[in-house]
This record gives structure tokens, C-alpha cells and sequence, in this order.
């Protein structure tokens, strides 16, 4: 097996408030897939963090009535705290406010790009949800599409520019071929807006409007670097570009580099950064993976219709003393089944309830259980022979799994572990080796329960391990995988 070096990473959001559930879903589904490609003997690096230097970050500490720094520092508290409940197998965790490899790394950039910075005066509509200029075109009924509940902000100031218009054809070059944007539609979409023609954008504020909160552009004290050419710079400042250490260049120099990104965000990973990084000669992304949003009951999460659904009272709400793993897993288990990779999904608590009691507590706990039981009291089951038929279902699922995990269809890899589970229910009810006491049959059984749970070593990891270790002891489960919601 080749080993490859690969790099991870998620969007890292900002932390004017706390986690919902739309970013548990981009931590879960970035998560099973450096799970799988290790499973895979792949060498994976998998970063996430926060973004703090913005100016939402700033007017939420302002309303708040505390410091900048206050607000931050409890809040990305929060987010590595979510890395934790949601068992997260993330490398390292960035902050953009306060560490130094970040900082140094970010004005490293800047200086790299240097020959398309240029500096001039500018007005224009500016959305603080979204921390960008918006152009006439992208507005909605004069509103931001993404924030049409905020009012946009008339700016004018004097700022520096990037020369994006000078990486046109290199841009749309990249689209075509090398930076591969899943799904289809959103490569597209970014080629469409390519075509329309690419326009420079302003990648500094005056210390004033930033209220000397961020990263002091390299020369200029008198200005701040954007966000977001400060932000995306993380993904390579994490792995020590400032000084060009090992990382950097085993990960992301000769590494395969992957984003998990919202698809709000899709024309700054997938055009902006990728100019930034051809500007300073650096290698960009080989892969854009952009998911959808999540709503709830068919609304958009807002904090004004007080439809935010806080991940970690999920967690906490159905996991058991008997199960402790049962409320993670299960949160895990719905963001990345329930919800459509490629599209958006909802959210409510008759699905999730529904999902965990037919798919989890039904589903596969029910089917552990009855292999196992029948395992523990066989006398000496030999895992090992012609398993047929049923040797080949495990088989071809297995292709099929790898397969829809290299096209990120995660819910879709998922939904075929399930069709192994249930063919595994049917071989039990039709050979009835509760009665024939056929060791073979039971045999054959645990070699399945055993392929599933291998399977959902990415995406369960817990459940997986405990299904493994029962296998190997030969013990019955006493208490439910995923005890029953009545």
C-alpha cells in the first residue's frame, strides 16, 4: 500500500457566538474522512481552529460589554471544547488572535503577494455576516443573500487591494483541471463567476473601522489585514509556512491538500485563495469538498427565530450512564446520514429520534447484539471457510464504501453499511442458528457483524471498537449499543 501525505482541514469559523449544529456537521464529515483515508495507511494531518480577528467578533464583544479578547478567548474555549465532545480526531487546532506561527505566517503572505497589493480609495456596500464588499450583482433586493436580515454598511476608506483580476485565466485554468471543486455544481458556479469577470478586492481595513482589533498589515500600522486574507492563510501558517518547517512542505508542499468548506464560503477557498497562493508562489488546493447548510424543520438557523440547535445538549441528551458514547455517536451518526453531502438537510427531533431508534438502537445495536449472543454461547465457532454468498455481499459492499468515501457521497457510504446490516438480519432469520446450532452459520455471521464494524471505524469510531472487542472476547453485550428512546 503507497502511504500518501495528505492534508485536512475544515473552514475555521468565527466565534462571535457559540457552535450550532451546521458546524458539527462540517467537523463530523471532515473527521470520517482523515478517519477513513487513515484507514486507508494514508499519513493524515487534520487541522481546524478558529477565526477571531473579525469584526463580527468585535461587535458581539462590544454588545456584550466585555473586551475583544474576553469574548474570544471564551468562546473558541467552546469550539476546541466541541472537538472533544464530538470525539474529533483533529491534529492540531488553530487560533488566528493569538499565535504567533499564525500571525508571522499571515504577514509572511502578504509580503509574498506584495507585487499585487496595491493601495487607493474605495467605497462600497460592505456585509459584516459575510466580512465582504458586496457588488450590486450579488445583492438580492438590495440584501445580502446570505444576511438578509442586516442592514449593509456604506464604507469608504482608503484600503489596500489584491490584483485578483491579474489571475483570470489562471483561475479558470485551475477550475478546469487541477483544483477539483465536489460537488459539480459548485465548480460551475465558480467558473460562471470567473467568466462574469474577476474584479480586485480590498484586503485591509483602516485600524479604526477594525478598532485595532486583527493582524497589522506588514509596513502600515495604520492598517488591518482583512479577515479573510488573514483567515485563509491558517491552513498553511498552521503548518509552519512563516518558517517553511517539515510540516509545511511534507503536508502541504508534496502533501494532497483537502478543504471541508460551507458553500457560503465556496468563492474564497476556490478562487480568492487560490490566487493569493499563485501570487506568492505556493501550491494550491487539490481538493474543495462543499457541503450544504443545515436547517431546522425547514427554516434557516437564526438566532432571532430561536431555532439554534446546540450540539453539545444533543450530545448530552441521549447519551445514557449505561451507554455514555450513545449521544456522540448518535450525533455523529445523524449529520452524516441524515444530512445529503452534496446538499443541504434538516434538522429536527422526531428525525433524529427516528433515525436513532430505527438505525442505531433497531438497526445495528439489535443486530450486534444477536450475533454476539449467539457467538458467546456457540461452543467453537470457527471464523474461517467458504462464506459464499455472503462472502461476496461483504465484498462488494466494501468497494462500493471506498468508492462513495472518494466521492465524499458520505451519507451514501453509510446507507450501504446498513444494507450489509440488513442482510445480515435476513441470513439469521432465514438459517435460524438459534435452533440449528450450525456453527458455520454463526460463523458466518460474526465475519459479517465483524466487515460492519470495520466499516464504521470511521465514522463510529467508538461503537466500532466496542463491537471488535466483544468479537475478540467472545462476550455477549449486556447493555444496549444505543439504548431505546420510547
Amino acid at each position: 500500500m503507497n502511504e500518501k501525505k495528505v492534508f485536512i482541514s475544515t473552514a475555521i469559523p468565527y466565534v462571535n457566538a457559540k457552535p450550532h449544529i451546521g458546524f458539527a456537521l462540517e467537523l463530523a464529515q471532515a473527521d470520517v474522512y482523515a478517519r477513513w483515508r487513515r484507514e486507508q495507511g494514508d499519513e493524515v494531518f487534520f487541522l481546524t481552529g478558529t477565526d477571531e480577528n473579525s469584526l463580527k467578533n468585535v461587535q458581539a464583544a462590544e454588545k456584550e460589554g466585555i473586551t475583544t479578547k474576553e469574548l474570544v478567548e471564551r468562546n473558541a474555549k467552546v469550539f476546541e471544547d466541541l472537538t472533544e465532545k464530538l470525539n474529533i480526531s483533529n491534529d492540531d487546532f488553530i487560533r488566528t488572535s493569538v499565535e504567533e506561527r499564525h500571525i508571522e505566517g499571515a504577514k509572511k503572505l502578504w509580503q509574498a503577494c506584495e507585487k499585487d497589493i496595491y493601495k487607493k480609495k474605495y467605497k462600497g456596500l460592505y456585509c459584516v455576516g459575510c466580512e465582504e464588499f458586496k457588488r450590486e450583482v450579488d445583492l438580492k433586493e438590495g440584501r445580502c443573500p446570505e444576511h438578509p436580515d442586516k442592514e449593509l454598511e456604506e464604507v469608504e476608506e482608503e484600503n489596500y487591494f489584491f490584483k485578483l483580476s491579474n489571475y483570470q485565466e489562471k483561475i479558470k485554468k485551475l477550475l478546469e483541471g487541477e483544483l477539483e471543486v465536489i460537488p459539480e455544481n459548485k465548480k460551475n458556479e465558480m467558473l460562471s463567476f470567473v467568466k462574469s469577470g474577476l474584479e480586485d478586492f480590498s484586503i485591509s481595513r483602516s485600524k479604526e473601522r477594525a478598532k485595532e482589533w486583527g493582524v497589522s498589515v506588514p509596513g502600515d500600522e495604520s492598517q488591518i489585514m482583512y479577515v479573510w486574507y488573514d483567515a485563509l492563510s491558517n491552513y498553511i501558517t498552521a503548518l509552519g509556512y512563516a518558517e517553511e518547517g517539515e510540516k509545511f512542505k511534507k503536508f502541504w508542499q508534496e502533501g494532497e491538500r483537502i478543504h471541508f468548506i460551507g458553500k457560503g464560503i465556496n468563492r474564497f477557498h476556490t478562487i480568492y485563495w487560490p490566487a493569493m497562493l499563485l501570487s506568492a508562489g505556493v501550491e494550491v488546493p487539490n481538493k474543495v469538498f462543499v457541503h450544504g447548510y443545515i436547517t431546522v424543520e425547514g427554516q434557516k438557523i437564526s438566532k432571532s427565530l430561536g431555532n439554534v440547535v446546540d450540539p453539545f445538549e444533543l450530545v448530552e441528551k441521549y447519551g445514557s450512564t449505561s451507554s455514555p458514547q450513545a449521544g456522540r455517536e448518535a450525533v455523529r451518526f445523524y449529520l452524516l446520514r441524515e444530512i445529503p453531502t452534496y446538499e443541504d438537510g434538516d434538522f429536527s427531533v422526531e428525525k433524529f429520534e427516528a433515525r436513532y431508534n430505527g438505525d442505531l438502537a433497531n438497526g445495528l445495536g439489535n443486530f450486534a447484539s444477536r450475533v454476539l449472543k449467539l457467538y458467546s454461547l456457540a461452543e467453537e465457532p470457527k471464523l474461517s471457510g467458504d462464506y459464499g454468498e455472503l462472502g461476496k455481499n461483504i465484498a462488494e459492499i466494501e468497494e462500493i464504501v471506498g468508492i462513495r468515501m472518494e466521492e465524499f457521497r458520505i451519507n451514501e457510504a453509510l446507507a450501504e453499511i446498513w444494507k450489509l446490516i440488513a442482510i445480515g438480519d435476513k441470513y439469521i432469520n432465514d438459517k435460524k442458528p438459534w435452533e440449528t446450532k450450525d456453527e458455520n452459520v454463526i460463523s458466518s455471521a460474526v465475519l459479517l457483524l465483524e466487515s460492519v464494524a470495520k466499516l464504521l471505524k470511521a465514522f463510529l469510531p467508538e461503537t466500532a471498537e466496542k463491537i471488535l472487542k466483544q468479537i475478540e472476547e467472545k462476550k455477549a453485550i449486556t447493555e444496549p449499543l444505543f439504548p431505546r428512546i420510547n
